[in-house]
């Protein structure tokens, strides 16, 4: 499975951003995909995840409310659309996929990532 981020950008306080997230090669209905953000110096963090099958999401609390997770099955692809964003939500951000229905939060538990994508909220 190959993935394919796209959609970082420069924005400022209280704006919005969607990215996205193409995947190929040998998908199935049982994955889970997710998003990750790294800042400097910072670990890894989870963002949010979708259950293909179904549609089932799970956010962090930072983001809820704020933050969309979705997907486009014919497209093969995953959506994030962050709005309200903030400094804090400065980072590189990952889009990562594994095998099966269950959601986890856990970087180490993925076994595909895309290339990160830099989101940057000025002040």
């Amino acid at each position: 499975v190959q993935l394919q981020a796209s959609g970082g950008g420069l924005v400022q306080d209280g704006g919005s951003l969607r990215l996205s997230c193409a995947a190929s090669g040998r998908t199935s209905s049982s994955y889970v995909m997710g998003w990750f953000r790294q800042a400097p110096g910072k670990e890894r963090e989870f963002v949010a995840a979708i259950r293909w099958s179904g549609g089932s999401t799970y956010y962090v609390d930072s983001v809820k409310g704020r933050f969309s997770i979705s997907r486009d099955i014919p497209k093969n692809t995953v959506y994030l659309q962050m709005n309200s964003l903030k400094p804090e939500d400065t980072a590189v951000y990952y889009c990562a996929a594994r095998s099966g229905l269950q959601i986890v939060t856990t970087p180490l538990l993925y076994d595909y990532w895309g290339q990160g994508t830099q989101v940057t909220v000025s002040s």
